[in-house]
């Protein structure tokens, strides 16, 4: 629904601005005349939905935020508070696009709608898994508890995000800078430092020639090696794009030692919270699983999960349709089917991902703290051969040596 901005005028005399949402101009005017405003001026503020992948990119930008507003929400639901004024309360506290769609959740629920219903006009922000929650907490009357359920679910995601990308950021700057330095002692420092001893004629050392013939490439060439590298990684990532680019990607993932198993184990984690979480909410494995298969951003977990949802309804046990896709460890299919023949099926998958979260954190901890000495040292030798073959003539011609 389009949201309009407006500059209106009351009975008595006062200005107001504002936002409101309605499907043409003219709802909007006959809406603010029916709350007794005399409309001066009216505009459509710009939508920016385009696309899925856009979608997508809104959803993660605003995920932290969008998880404090369900929160929230449930917070306020919970002391009796109606939902109308519930997102009154959250529109006032919010700015920006995330504003923007609550005013519009606001005027749908005010005009019949469901929450969850409203929320399907938004497809930017809320996902399946979020819409099919929502649904089943208004059906239920416990709308407040699954949003309570959802937030906790998303916190958990988030946490898990946080500590893989903190543990990314120093390896990536460590490396960065070291090619910045690198580059510029290969193209400014030794051309100059060598300029007077190539001009002696004073032959060079075996590191010194190998040096400079990095350095006279990347002088010589360096605009047309950056146009490579920027055209390589963009073919990489066009081919990443595409349904058999994502799906070798992701498998490639998956094989790598040492960070193979720490995704496997976090996306099997994410899909067994996914799982639990709707099933205690009413819904059935089955619709639980595609719900799950929705929401994976892995490819062959995706296919995967739709493959033990068709199994599954024509009959096979859980835990033998996880065994036969191959993606899943054995571990796994054992406790799925455990959890079914006991009866305790969410329970099972709770303890799983909770097992779980804990090895890809202390595994990526270790990881963490074994990569920084060996990324140091390798910086070292190289940053330390760079300055050798520079000092190593200059001693040379000199007779240091």
């Amino acid at each position: 629904m389009p949201v309009f901005a407006y500059e209106a005028v009351d009975s008595s005399a006062r200005d107001f601005t504002g936002t409101i949402a309605a499907d043409t101009p003219r709802d909007a005017r006959d809406k603010l005349r029916a709350q007794g405003y005399r409309v001066e001026a009216l505009s459509e503020k710009p939508s920016k939905v385009t696309g899925h992948r856009r979608l997508l990119e809104r959803r993660g930008r605003h995920a932290a935020q969008l998880t404090a507003v369900i929160r929230d929400l449930a917070t306020l639901l919970g002391t009796g508070i109606n939902l109308s004024d519930a997102l009154d309360t959250l529109t006032a506290q919010h700015k920006g696009r995330l504003q923007t769609s609550l005013l519009t959740l606001r005027e749908r629920v005010t005009g019949g709608s469901s929450l969850s219903e409203a929320m399907r006009s938004e497809p930017g922000l809320y996902d399946e898994l979020t819409l099919q929650m929502v649904s089943v907490g208004e059906n239920s009357g416990t709308l407040d508890q699954v949003l309570d359920r959802l937030a906790d679910f998303r916190e958990r995601s988030l946490m898990f995000k946080d500590r893989v990308t903190t543990a990314l950021i120093y390896p990536a700057i460590v490396v960065s800078l070291a090619v910045a330095v690198s580059i510029f002692l290969m193209t400014v420092v030794l051309p100059m430092l060598l300029e007077n001893l190539i001009e002696s004629g004073h032959p060079l050392p075996w590191p010194t020639r190998v040096l400079k013939g990095m350095s006279d490439v990347l002088t010589a060439d360096g605009i047309w090696l950056l146009i490579l590298a920027v055209g390589a990684a963009a073919g990489v990532v066009s081919v990443a794009r595409t349904a058999w680019g994502r799906r070798a990607w992701h498998r490639l993932l998956f094989r790598l030692p040492l960070l193979g198993p720490l995704v496997q184990k976090q996306e099997i984690s994410r899909a067994a919270v996914i799982i639990s979480t709707l099933m205690k909410n009413g819904i059935v494995f089955v619709e639980a699983a595609r719900i799950a298969a929705g929401t994976s951003k892995n490819v062959l977990l995706k296919e995967a999960l739709d493959e033990i949802r068709v199994r599954v309804q024509a009959g096979r046990d859980i835990g033998d349709a996880l065994a036969t896709t191959g993606v899943f460890p054995p571990l796994v299919a054992l406790i799925f089917n455990v959890g079914q023949q006991t009866g305790k099926l969410e329970e099972m998958l709770d303890r799983l991902a909770e097992g779980y979260e804990r090895q890809v954190a202390s595994a990526t901890a270790r990881f963490t703290a074994a990569l920084e000495p060996i990324l140091i040292v390798i910086l070292a030798v190289f940053v330390g051969f760079i300055l050798f073959a520079t000092v190593l003539p200059i001693l040379e011609a000199g007779n240091v040596l």
